[in-house]
């Protein structure tokens, strides 16, 4: 494990990104999935950081930090635009 426990903490954000997106899909209202996916793009925001420090700290498998920061902007902007049609 990394300092501070910096593994556990991006995989536990990592996860979070799809559960909440699961939980809200399954709560069936429009309000509700637009509501977990906030919290979905909360959870990519915070994985991005963590990546980050990551990076900075020379972790294991810090070489692939680029690529899964690049795809996670791609799912942030997702997220994002599907937020905004929900809510709009």
């Amino acid at each position: 494990m990394g300092p501070f426990g910096l593994t556990s903490q991006i995989r536990r954000a990592a996860v979070s990104i799809p559960a909440n997106i699961a939980e809200g899909k399954g709560r069936g209202s429009y309000a509700e999935v637009a509501r977990f996916a906030r919290i979905a793009l909360g959870s990519a925001y915070e994985l991005d950081t963590l990546l980050e420090i990551a990076a900075e700290l020379d972790f294991p498998g810090s070489p692939q930090i680029p690529d899964v920061r690049q795809r996670l902007t791609s799912l942030v902007r997702q997220l994002s635009t599907f937020i905004q049609s929900r809510c709009a």
